[in-house]
Parts: structure tokens; C-alpha cells; sequence
């Protein structure tokens, strides 16, 4: 079953994750969510340093899955979905939520949201980053915030506001995933990518390494891989950043 969760508020930490880590080797239970009002050493994916002023949204949510260990990696898609759907839920009509493999959340094409998920043992952490009053200027692909995305609405939604629409959009995904496995969560994911046939270009290697492949968007497999279609035929990506 899905976890209640049991939130750890802190004004400033140096990572939520790495408290979550530390309370997972504690023993916490699945649901433990850790937030910070600011945090001096976030991180992102491959070590890219998150940018965590006060005034935004840091958790990192401990979850202990009973799946087998070539099922964890469609927490990033759960993940994703659930901060799409808070986001959505917060925005005008008329704005567009669009999921970027494997977990990017942008606005208009701007990335709103950093997830980041780490293993400790038995334990899977779910780093959730949501930029809601401000964004990081210096960032090398387009970005923004909730505040200058409902620019006009005439209110400003809260960190915690987000928080909690984020925790249950995620118990809901959980739910789901417990209950049906991960085809719906694939499904829902798929709504909000980008159109097949988009093109993309994909870094297969690390930062800095010229290793990439381009092709047009065909999909995910069911496992969650990228297939991307290419003049040399079809190519399953499991690893890899799609780049602007």
C-alpha cells in the first residue's frame, strides 16, 4: 500500500536528500518526507549544483518499494508525472505542462521543477525541487517559476500550498503504481511528452563529453526506455539527457 507521510520541516539544510538518507539508515519508514525552507548544498542530476533560495519548494520524500530492482527506475516517471499535475493544477488553462525524458517538467518550454532520486539501501529517496517564487537566472536552458508562470492571476500560491498538492498527487501515482504497475503511470507520462516525431537530440555520455544522438521522438518502451528513431533505424536509450 501507498504510505501516509510524516513531514520533517527544517528552516535550513545542506540537502533534504541527505537527511532523508540519514533517517533511512535510521530506519524511517516509507512516507518520511523532509523539507527545507533553504537548503546551501542542493544538487541535481549528475552533480549540477540546484539552486535552493528561501521562497521555493525543496522535499525529499523516503519510500521503500516492494518491487524488483529493474522496476525502481519508473519512480522517475511517477515522479515526474506527480509534479506535472501539481503544477498543472496551479496554472491557467491555457498554459501547457510538457514532460521531457526522463523526468524534466517544463513550462512554455522552461524547466519549472528538479527531481533527483537516489538509493540507499532498500530505500529509494525522491529529491523534489519546485521553483515557485523565483528561478535561477544563470541556468544554460530556459527557465521559470510558478510566481512569474501565474503572472496575472492575481495570487500568489504558497510553498506549502504546493507541498501538499504535491504529496497527494504523488500518494495517488503511488496508488496507482501499487495497484496496477507501471502501464498507467507510462500512459499518463506519454500525455504530456512531447509530440512523436519531435526532434531530439540525446548526450549519452556525461557533461562535457560530445557523445549524442539525434532522432525523433517514438516513444517509451515499457520499461520506460527512450526509443528514438534515427536514419540507421529504431535506438533504446536507457541513460541519457535530452538536450536543448
Amino acid at each position: 500500500m501507498p504510505p501516509s507521510f510524516d513531514i520533517r520541516r527544517h528552516r535550513r539544510l545542506g540537502s533534504t536528500n541527505d537527511e532523508a538518507r540519514r533517517l533511512a539508515l535510521a530506519g524511517a519508514p516509507a512516507g518520511t518526507v523532509v523539507t527545507a525552507t533553504e537548503q546551501t548544498a542542493g544538487r541535481g542530476r549528475q552533480g549540477r549544483v540546484w539552486h535552493s533560495g528561501a521562497g521555493n519548494l525543496h522535499a525529499s520524500i523516503l519510500l521503500r518499494p516492494d518491487v524488483p530492482p529493474a522496476r525502481l527506475g519508473e519512480l522517475a516517471f511517477l515522479a515526474a508525472l506527480a509534479v506535472a499535475e501539481t503544477v498543472d493544477n496551479l496554472l491557467a488553462p491555457a498554459r501547457r505542462v510538457v514532460l521531457k525524458w526522463p523526468n524534466d517538467v517544463l513550462v512554455d518550454g522552461a524547466k519549472i521543477a528538479g527531481i533527483l532520486i537516489e538509493q540507499e539501501g532498500t530505500a529509494m529517496i525522491l529529491g523534489i525541487g519546485i521553483n515557485v517564487a523565483h528561478h535561477p537566472p544563470d541556468t544554460p536552458y530556459p527557465a521559470t517559476d510558478l510566481a512569474a508562470a501565474m503572472a496575472g492571476a492575481g495570487a500568489i500560491v504558497a510553498v506549502e500550498t504546493v507541498l501538499q498538492r504535491l504529496l497527494a498527487a504523488l500518494g495517488t501515482g503511488l496508488a496507482m503504481w501499487d495497484t496496477h504497475g507501471f502501464a498507467p503511470i507510462r500512459a499518463a507520462w506519454l500525455a504530456r511528452a512531447q509530440p512523436s516525431g519531435t526532434a531530439l537530440r540525446v548526450r549519452l555520455g556525461a557533461v562535457g563529453v560530445p557523445d549524442t544522438i539525434e532522432g525523433h521522438f517514438a516513444g517509451l518502451d515499457a520499461r520506460g526506455a527512450l526509443l528514438l528513431d534515427t536514419p540507421a533505424g529504431q535506438v533504446r536509450i536507457v541513460a541519457g539527457e535530452v538536450v536543448r
